[in-house]
């Protein structure tokens, strides 16, 4: 008995020492694997600090961006406003210059209107051209509307005041003709001879001469100057062969005794 306490003692401490031995050990290995997991955990919490950043910075970069765009899109919205409103303020302008032109158009009718009752106009009469004044054109009208009356009184007063009013108006060959006439209707049949000669001196190519002629040789008959009116009627027949007058003066002469 004694001797298996003995040996149990002494086996004992080693047994013991040997259990001590491997608990350390154990402890060691627990260690290391503690740190070997703290420092991957420290690794994976600085890793996930980073990220962290990383995503926080984005963050921060796409509200930044986010406002950027907000910023951007409502400066195109006044962008296109301020196009609308030009555009519109183009329309209104273009529209207010159409109207303007019109109105300077319709305006210059007007004035140009106006003004042609008081400038020359080209007037055509028995083949001859000529400019005359509107006032020119109305007075002899009327006058020609007197003789055209039968009022010869009246109308060789019109075309004799006509001819002190405008003494180079290109109706002063007509005028001389009808004012002639009308004498020679009123009987003043020397008065209607002084009138054609200066109508034959003032325009001798006039298309009225070769009646006025006639007429000069009419009231030569008419004053019973028979030779005279031979004689115009010869002169009127050389001078415008080709006329009517002239035909007629053919006719005439055959009867003048």
């Amino acid at each position: 008995m004694s001797r298996f306490v003995w040996i149990a003692a002494f086996l004992v401490p080693l047994m013991l020492g040997a259990s001590a031995h491997a608990s350390l050990f154990d402890d060691d290995e627990a260690r290391r694997a503690i740190l070997d997991l703290r420092q991957k955990l420290e690794v994976q919490r600085s890793g996930l600090e980073s990220a962290r950043n990383e995503i926080k910075a984005l963050g921060q970069e796409n509200a930044q961006l986010r406002t950027a765009l907000l910023d951007l899109q409502s400066n195109i919205d006044k962008l296109q406003q301020e196009i609308a409103h030009v555009n519109g303020d183009k329309d209104l302008m273009a529209r207010q210059l159409s109207q303007t032109q019109m109105m300077i158009k319709d305006q210059a009718q007007v004035l140009e209107n106006r003004l042609s009752k008081f400038e020359p106009q080209k007037v055509s009469l028995d083949g001859v051209e000529f400019a005359a004044e509107p006032s020119e054109m109305r007075e002899y009208d009327n006058a020609l509307a007197v003789f055209k009356k039968a009022d010869y009184a009246g109308a060789v007063l019109a075309f004799t005041d006509f001819s002190r009013r405008y003494p180079s108006s290109g109706f002063s060959a007509l005028v001389l003709y009808w004012l002639g006439t009308a004498q020679y209707a009123s009987r003043d049949f020397k008065g209607a001879i002084q009138t054609f000669k200066a109508l034959g001196t003032a325009a001798p190519n006039h298309p009225k001469v070769p009646d006025s002629e006639l007429l000069s040789a009419s009231c030569q008959v008419e004053l019973k100057d028979i030779k005279g009116a031979r004689k115009t009627l010869e002169e009127l027949i050389r001078t415008f062969p080709q006329s009517d007058a002239a035909q007629t003066a053919r006719d005439r002469l055959t009867k003048l005794k």
